[in-house]
């Protein structure tokens, strides 16, 4: 706490704040999801000792979900091993001990994914159980139409660039097409957070097609409400001109499934762009905020991909319920899959795309402590020429989830990792939660009087629903 901003922080006792409506409404609607997850893997077992130890954990899961209804105190964590235990203790305890609707809204969270996880971390049987898994597998299949459409163009922009054929257009028409190319591709990694789990409790496979493709993405761009693409694309193509040769971009992760694949479309295109010469994924380690990516994530991405007939082809437990038989894949879709698979093993193999996780990304704070609590990181993610971070969390870490005055620069607001700081953070991210820095005067007014902005109520609604966006850009190394 030491290290946090003094801006005041958003709370869960705030009822104009989506800090309220998460704990009152999303939060017990997941962990009965997680509940039901967890009765039906039970159910599918024949270990007596898994089932004994699955129903306890069960238990345990429905009094959290008790304690957070009623307004209970939060209690310390069990000591799981993992090492970040001690810290959240120590936050818990300097907090007062608080109870569920009293408390700064990104430790409360952040704890409340915590504690599911020691339940599992803790047992014999279940130990590395994901119990988000099935959610986001689920969500993956919903994108087949955005999947598809963008594995194709993926594969023909690899032809281009891969091609030796020299380019009839000058210097400066060259860099033009390259800005519009590198903007289009990071704009489909921002969107992609559009199917966030966590947040969209409720969709159906319609809904999540709405999000996707090529005509939702065109639609949305007057939605992006702070725009440094630009400036982003000339740091990178400065770079490359310059002939720097370690030329690394981390991406701090943010959900699996459909967002998770155009994450690595991105890194791919940067990759083959000659925009970078190395890609490092920065998952978290423990199942986080429902969808967030896990290391088996990745693999599993891949496991779709070189079988992907056999994935999108087979009726899944909603089909089967609604006697729905998948439509089956063409030759050509089955193809790209299947070379967008080769590309990104290729990649994966010649060590250009990495994953390293980092507990770090799953303590209770924000990302103002990294200097001061997590040191090695630090130095390591300064040496990048660029640190990426998705969507809405990593947001709200970045700038401490502190109820900032919507004009305050980004470059201030994300206070150690600013000017200075030896570190590029560009942060993409669809606004669904109150925190919003960087705006133009006047924007949060225009915004609010929107329909469902908010209006005078007190509450910023606007910035809840992922309809508009920020890219937010700050070069540390000035």
């Amino acid at each position: 706490m030491e290290f946090d901003t003094k801006t005041p922080l958003y709370q869960t006792s705030d009822k104009t704040s989506f800090a309220y409506i998460s704990a009152r409404d999303r939060w017990p609607i997941i962990l009965t999801g997680a509940i039901d997850d967890l009765h039906k893997a039970i159910g599918k077992t024949d270990d007596a000792e898994k089932q004994t130890e699955g129903k306890s954990i069960v238990s345990e899961l429905a009094k959290l979900k008790y304690e957070l209804q009623h307004d209970r105190q939060l209690t310390p964590l069990a000591d799981d091993g993992q090492g970040d235990i001690e810290s959240y203790n120590k936050e818990l305890e300097q907090l007062g001990n608080p109870k569920w609707f009293d408390v700064p809204w990104l430790f409360s969270e952040c704890y409340l994914y915590r504690r599911m996880s020691t339940l599992f971390k803790l047992s014999t049987h279940w130990k590395n159980y994901d119990v988000f898994n099935k959610q986001k597998m689920s969500t993956f299949r919903s994108s087949r139409p955005a999947v598809l459409e963008l594995a194709n163009r993926y594969n023909e922009l690899s032809k281009q660039l891969n091609s030796k054929k020299s380019s009839p257009q000058s210097e400066d028409e060259q860099m033009a097409a390259e800005k519009v190319l590198f903007t289009e591709m990071c704009e489909i990694c921002l969107w992609g957070n559009a199917t966030d789990l966590s947040l969209l409790t409720n969709l159906t496979y319609e809904d999540i097609q709405k999000l996707q493709g090529s005509k939702a993405r065109k639609a949305a761009e007057k939605n992006i409400i702070a725009n440094d693409f630009e400036a982003t694309f000339e740091l990178l193509h400065a770079a490359k001109k310059a002939g720097t040769k370690d030329r690394r971009v981390d991406i701090v992760l943010d959900n699996a499934g459909f967002e998770l694949f155009v994450d690595v479309i991105l890194a791919g295109y940067l990759l083959q762009a000659d925009l970078a010469t190395s890609v490092v994924l920065h998952p978290k380690n423990i199942p986080w905020f429902v969808s967030d990516v896990v290391p088996k994530d990745f693999s599993d991405l891949l496991t779709v991909l070189v079988n992907a007939k056999s994935f999108y082809e087979s009726p899944s437990e909603d089909d089967e319920a609604k006697g729905v038989t998948p439509q089956k894949l063409s030759e050509q879709e089955s193809s790209d899959l299947s070379l967008l698979f080769q590309n990104w093993s290729e990649l994966y193999a010649e060590g250009k795309i990495v994953l390293r996780p980092n507990r770090f990304w799953t303590e209770g704070g924000s990302y103002w402590r990294l200097p001061g609590t997590a040191g090695a990181l630090f130095e390591d993610l300064k040496s990048s020429e660029l640190v990426i971070f998705k969507g809405d969390l990593n947001y709200r870490k970045l700038t401490g989830d502190a109820a900032w005055d919507p004009t305050t620069p980004f470059t201030q607001a994300i206070g150690p990792l600013g000017p200075g700081s030896g570190m590029r953070t560009l942060a993409l991210r669809t606004c669904k939660a109150d925190v919003v820095v960087g705006l133009k005067q006047g924007e949060d007014e225009r915004l609010r009087e929107m329909e469902g902005g908010g209006g005078d109520s007190g509450a910023r609604k606007w910035a809840w629903s992922g309809k508009w966006a920020v890219v937010q850009l700050c070069d540390g190394k000035k």
